[in-house]
């Protein structure tokens, strides 16, 4: 890249999508952020509206740019990254039927029981990577087939969030097969739509986009939307791939052993191989980065959306204080949780307020805590929720390492490395060194990086690493790691303990009744 040159990297996530301009060796030139809600119509709905986002994408690209100062001749591609799991309904004329119905919908548990003991989940499973859960598009179409028969008789195609913004974008319908292996929709080892899952959710392959590699470019976009952008319609613009797979080249874990965190809303552990892997046990998923690239690992529900929880609904006094001081509340909050010792004096958190995607894919799963005494004071109740959001990470790292073998190292990233106490404890429990690079918008570099691979102007994915600096690193403190390994054992076993109770729960809360 000459020093004028620049490429972006589009982040569709859950809570906003960013835009990220990076010149060479990933310094990063622009950024640009636009917020949308969550939609919750009814208990366990979670809903987006597309043309919200699609716009979000179109003012993201053209803000970004506007900071970054480059000029149009100067953006030699754009690269695409998207949250997975989405899926709208469109009709014949491409318009909506449905909002986007996105990872954290939890509306068809009961078409996941089915799949599972009557429908051979688990064969699908294997075949696809994709757990059987209430996140993924197999059951959620199910669903609507189900529950929303006139909407589903109407759909002429069921897409993605990115395959929505790609349509309006270049007028054809394309997924990456990263994406279309988040689906529980794809054969991993064909590289096409699965038939027997198809069947399953009773959708034919001409309703479902072409699948295509991550390194697929599309040019010839929409004259007046590259206007609005400010790009020229040529631009290679590539499909790229979901965020967690390229949360981890953004953090350069690609090689083998090298492990990758993410916290942001939610979180996930990845790592890397070199052929496609699913799990006897059904923990983990197997999604596509390239054909060389398999990450397998898993998602969490609950993520620094624990702390904002515990800051909207318990929190008052530090917002309060906070305000007066002129500082950020999570901030005060996270410095009275530094005066607990590691294990919060026997508190323990289950983060399963929205159920638990891995390694128990349970979307029955409740939140509590678990061991209070007269003793604990609200500080142990904050380094409680900190220390739970870990241990639900962990427990797939376990899962991890019975697949992958040990971490060498983990590297993090989200919104939680921004907590120099929230990074020690993901070390201390997982008892390895903690690198934490100098970006935190890793899915942004991934993306970016694969369109730089995609036109020519890498080689490698490898070449990722030379332009990640590692900003903070930490050692565990091996007698914390004692202490969280002997709770985390607790922890497995309550969950195991209440597994049957959190069912119960569940549906008195759905219905008002057992």
């Amino acid at each position: 890249m000459k020093e004028t040159q620049v490429v972006i990297g589009l982040d569709i996530g859950t809570t906003s999508t960013k835009a990220v301009v990076f010149g060479p060796r990933g310094q990063i030139r622009g950024v640009h952020s636009v917020d949308y809600p969550l939609l919750t119509p009814h208990p366990a709905w979670a809903e987006q509206e597309p043309e919200e986002i699609f716009l979000a994408c179109l003012d993201g690209l053209r803000g970004a740019l506007r900071k970054s100062g480059a000029a149009k001749e100067d953006v030699l591609a754009i690269g695409m990254s998207t949250a997975m799991h989405a899926v709208i309904a469109l009709d014949a004329d491409h318009r909506p039927l449905t909002r986007s119905i996105i990872w954290a919908d939890n509306r068809s548990v009961r078409q996941v029981e089915r799949i599972k003991k009557e429908l051979d989940g688990d064969s699908i499973y294997r075949r696809t990577g994709t757990p059987i859960h209430p996140m993924s598009p197999l059951p959620k179409l199910l669903w609507m087939r189900e529950e929303a028969p006139d909407i589903f008789a109407q759909a002429a195609m069921f897409v993605s969030i990115k395959e929505f913004v790609l349509h309006r974008l270049f007028g054809e319908y394309v997924v990456d097969y990263s994406i279309a292996s988040a689906t529980g929709l794809f054969n991993l080892e064909q590289l096409d739509w699965d038939r027997g899952a198809l069947e399953v959710a009773g959708v034919r392959p001409e309703q479902l986009s072409r699948p295509v590699p991550t390194t697929h470019i599309l040019t010839g976009m929409n004259s007046d939307y590259a206007t609005q952008i400010g790009i020229n319609p040529d631009t290679p613009f590539v499909i790229g791939a979901s965020d967690g797979v390229l949360a981890n080249l953004g953090v350069g874990a690609i090689g083998d052993g090298e492990v990758a965190v993410t916290i942001g809303t939610s979180g996930a552990i990845r790592t890397v191989t070199d052929l496609p892997r699913t799990d006897p046990q059904s923990r983990t998923f197997c999604y596509a980065l390239t054909d060389k690239h398999w990450v397998i690992g898993g998602p969490t529900n609950n993520g620094g959306i624990m702390l904002r929880w515990l800051r909207d609904e318990f929190a008052a006094p530090e917002q309060e204080v906070a305000k007066r001081l002129g500082v950020d509340p999570y901030d005060l909050m996270i410095k009275y949780a530094e005066a607990v010792p590691a294990g919060s004096e026997g508190l323990l958190f289950l983060p399963f307020l929205s159920g638990e995607r891995a390694p128990y894919w349970n979307a029955n799963a409740r939140g509590m805590f678990f061991g209070i005494s007269l003793s604990h004071k609200r500080e142990h109740f904050i380094r409680a929720v900190l220390e739970g959001v870990i241990f639900s990470v962990f427990s797939v790292g376990v899962a991890l390492r019975d697949l992958a073998g040990p971490a060498k190292d983990i590297r993090a990233s989200g919104g939680f490395a921004r907590s120099p106490l929230w990074r020690q404890i993901l070390s201390d429990v997982m008892g390895r060194e903690l690198l934490v690079p100098e970006s935190h918008e890793a899915s942004s570099l991934g993306a970016a990086v694969t369109a730089l691979f995609a036109i020519g102007e890498i080689d490698s994915l490898n070449d990722v690493k030379e332009w990640i600096q590692i900003r903070h690193r930490h050692e565990p403190n091996l007698k914390n790691t004692e202490t969280y390994l002997q709770l985390f054992y607790i922890y497995e076993r309550v969950y195991q303990k209440l597994k049957d109770e959190f069912d119960i729960i569940a549906e008195f809360q759905r219905s008002g009744t057992f």
